[in-house]
């Protein structure tokens, strides 16, 4: 079905940056008629659940009244095989498109967050009677090692859908970055903070997409610590990219095994893995 033509959206939201910046434009497109959720799998990276919380509460004190449920997958970590959950293999680090990266690939992940969420917007559709619509924020930067982010999934995944369930023509798709990279989902994120009235800097210091998060103490007598971002996995490495082509500087804090760094380490680092991917 072609998307946007819901009176009702329900987001699946990672905590990342890429479905951090899909909420805003749900919240534009919607008329603010939102639904977001987020999963708990497993995953090393769990601090993006933090995140996502931190975001929905920004944006519920910034006027924007978001439903929102954290969604807890008990039982299912030691079950994946994957360099993404606690248990597996260590997250890879270079470019984002080199082979390694499949080891970051989550059997059927993203089928089991879209079935999740289409069976919440279509009990929302059924008891409003208005069309309602799943939104996912897979783009064309992850169609080369994640196969459940391209258009053919996404048609198989629909079809499924409408194979399974009465009054499933209620439910619509909304994947409105299919064919956008990093770079452009961050551009389209500046222009929506503009037209919400939003801080660029306060919605994506509240976003992560670090796979190799790091804790550092900063008042170890409270045993109080702060998570950054490293700078070398691949996820970070795309999208230290996206803010390095934007023009400006990544509010998220980033660290290595040493310690907190700055942007300029950060963005020298990743700079240096693009030249010689390049080359």
């Amino acid at each position: 079905m072609d998307f946007n033509k819901g009176k009702h959206v329900v987001v699946s939201l990672s905590g990342g940056m890429d479905s951090s910046t899909l909420l805003l434009k749900a919240i534009k497109d919607y008329n603010g008629n939102v639904t977001a959720l987020s999963f708990n799998y497993g995953q090393k990276h769990v601090v993006e659940l933090e995140r996502a919380q931190a975001l929905i509460n920004y944006l519920n004190a910034s006027g924007y009244d978001i439903r929102y449920r954290q969604i807890k997958l008990d039982g299912l970590v030691d079950l994946l095989n994957s360099a993404l959950v606690e248990g597996g293999d260590e997250v890879p680090e270079g470019h984002y498109e080199q082979d390694n990266m499949k080891a970051t690939v989550v059997p059927n992940r993203n089928k089991i967050f879209a079935s999740i969420t289409q069976a919440v917007a279509l009990s929302v559709a059924t008891s409003t009677k208005e069309q309602t619509d799943i939104a996912l924020g897979i783009h064309a930067g992850d169609h080369a090692i994640y196969p459940d982010c391209r258009q053919e999934w996404r048609d198989a995944d629909d079809h499924a859908f409408r194979m399974g369930n009465w009054d499933s023509e209620l439910v619509g798709y909304y994947t409105p970055y299919l064919e956008t990279d990093k770079f452009g989902i961050l551009q389209d994120g500046q222009e929506l903070c503009d037209y919400l009235d939003l801080e660029f800097d306060e919605v994506y210091r509240r976003t992560n997409t670090s796979y190799k998060p790091i804790k550092h103490y900063y008042r170890p007598e409270t045993n109080a610590f702060n998570w950054y971002s490293d700078y070398k996995s691949a996820s970070s490495v795309e999208r230290i990219e996206a803010f390095i082509k934007l023009g400006r500087p990544d509010p998220v804090a980033y660290a290595d095994e040493t310690g907190p760094v700055s942007w300029e380490v950060a963005k020298a680092h990743v700079e240096n893995v693009l030249v010689s991917y390049a080359g």
